[in-house]
């Protein structure tokens, strides 16, 4: 299921996206849904390391890094500035 082609990596620096589907075949993603990651969650892309990968995520609060190729998996709704 394909909401649109935005995920999370997808986001630029400082650009946040609601999560509105996961797909949670791989296992490691199902490892990334317990720190927060879930339909629903509002997530901010901080910053990436040279090269983009990984990227840093602002997550209730708290920062996570993922890589590229987990962040794919995470389909989001991009939130308007001043949102």
């Amino acid at each position: 299921m394909a909401i649109n082609g935005n995920t999370l990596a997808s986001l630029k620096r400082g650009q946040k996206g609601i999560i509105k589907f996961v797909d949670a075949v791989d296992p490691q993603v199902q490892r990334l849904m317990v720190l927060g990651l879930v339909e629903g969650a509002e997530v901010e892309h901080r910053s990436s390391a040279i090269g983009g990968d990984p990227m840093e995520f602002r997550l209730f609060g708290c920062g996570i890094s993922l890589r590229q190729e987990h962040a794919r998996h995470f389909h989001i709704l991009p939130v308007a500035a001043g949102d």
